[in-house]
């Protein structure tokens, strides 16, 4: 009788685990087989083209004289920059990108500069220029005293023959 109760027991518990795998397989991971489904491919939205309406933006300055004095700030700032990155031996694309910064407000310059001003300052833009290239061939920063010697002597000139002052009646 008692190995008939234990056998029965066995019998009971087996069948009770039988009937829990077939309720999990029943009811089951549905969301775990879900998560790693492959999804089916969503065809591409036409996307609309943007439409770009130019406008036309008012400038920076009110006038000549505050568009010079500016100018001329930034190029002296960007001269300055250049000087102290050829002091401190900074990398090449640094003092490249100073030239060039530079140069740029110089042109800039030149746009509001009546013509009996603007060839003058064409040499100081093709010393600029010069300079660059001096800078360019130098990637080891052989030449950095002399190159910066030059930069120095350019802002110097600049700064004497085109300060606010001296050039306040040649204005376009």
């Amino acid at each position: 009788m008692r190995l008939d109760n234990q056998i029965r027991r066995i019998k009971i518990f087996l069948l009770l685990i039988g009937l829990l795998i077939l309720v999990f397989e029943e009811c089951g991971c549905e969301a775990f087989v879900k998560k790693f489904r492959r999804k089916p491919k969503k065809e591409e939205q036409a996307q609309e083209e943007m439409v770009f309406v130019p406008q036309e933006y008012p400038s920076l300055f009110v006038n000549k004289e505050e568009a010079y004095r500016q100018y001329f700030l930034y190029w002296k700032g960007w001269q300055d920059e250049l000087i102290n990155a050829l002091l401190s031996r900074t990398s090449l694309k640094k003092q490249l990108s100073c030239i060039d910064e530079a140069i740029k407000n110089l042109l800039q310059l030149k746009t509001i500069l009546a013509e009996e001003k603007v060839k003058p300052l064409d040499a100081y833009i093709a010393e600029l220029n010069a300079l660059r290239n001096n800078i360019e061939q130098d990637p080891y920063s052989n030449n950095t005293t002399q190159n910066r010697y030059s930069a120095e002597k350019i802002k110097r000139n600049i700064l004497r023959d085109f300060s606010y002052h001296k050039v306040k009646n040649n204005l376009k």
